[in-house]
């Protein structure tokens, strides 16, 4: 299948999800605050594959264009990290902890599944593709809602495209996934890692951004993930030493 008949079978999918929500809304079936929640999200990503159906149109008709839409998603116009973290690699920052699988008790096959998605998700994410990169952690989360690493990248992504959009909406939604990562995996240092990133970002919450990176730094994280903190470990007056 293409990437643009991808992209419009997600959106299918995810308006699909949106009305089955709201007949359950109707229905009495599904709280209210429920349903907003499932909406926003829906939203969001459907918003975020509808760019990238323009991007690839964009490229089809005009492939010596500047990529400038395409560039958005790995630019935060906020801040200046964007492209710092973004080109890091989940398999460079986050090395799967001994003891922390990303499948749990799943199937074989559905954890090969799961890893070969994974895999997809990073060589976009290198070269450049961050809509599909974001599609193939949608489809790892479709199949395992709790896995850290998809959960931590989609996070990341969304707030990301959000910030540069100025999608309150989009930044919510990646929030929410970066705390549902560090809530699954509170010994993890990579959720914290992007999620001071975040905090860090956004005025008025220093005292936020400083306390996780300091729960980062107790948790001995890589030299990679130390490499990509170490500005901001800086700007905040924080030393990298005690994850020696």
């Amino acid at each position: 299948m293409t990437r643009p008949a991808q992209l419009r079978d997600e959106i299918a999918l995810r308006e699909a999800s949106l009305a089955d929500a709201r007949r359950e809304l109707d229905a009495g079936d599904l709280s209210r605050e429920d349903y907003e929640a499932i909406a926003t999200r829906e939203r969001a990503a459907i918003e975020h594959l509808r760019t990238g159906l323009d991007d690839l149109a964009r490229e089809s008709v005009a492939p010596v264009a500047p990529r400038r839409r395409r560039k958005r998603w790995l630019v935060v116009s906020l801040v200046c990290f964007a492209l710092a973290v973004g080109a890091v690699l989940w398999s460079a920052v986050a090395p799967r902890q001994a003891g922390n699988s990303i499948t749990g008790s799943l199937a074989l096959g559905h954890a090969q599944q799961i890893q070969q998605l994974l895999s997809e998700a990073e060589a976009d994410t290198a070269s450049g593709n961050v809509v599909t990169a974001l599609y193939a952690y949608q489809r790892v989360l479709a199949l395992d809602p709790n896995n850290v690493a998809a959960l931590t990248q989609t996070g990341w992504l969304d707030f990301s495209a959000g910030s540069s959009d100025k999608n309150t909406a989009a930044i919510k939604v990646g929030i929410g996934y970066l705390q549902k990562a560090i809530a699954l995996a509170p010994r993890d240092p990579a959720p914290r890692l992007y999620y001071a990133i975040v905090a860090d970002s956004i005025p008025g919450n220093q005292s936020v951004a400083m306390n996780q990176f300091r729960a980062f730094l107790a948790l001995k994280p890589s030299p990679a993930q130390l490499a990509v903190a170490r500005p901001f470990l800086a700007k905040l007056h924080l030393a990298a030493s005690t994850a020696k």
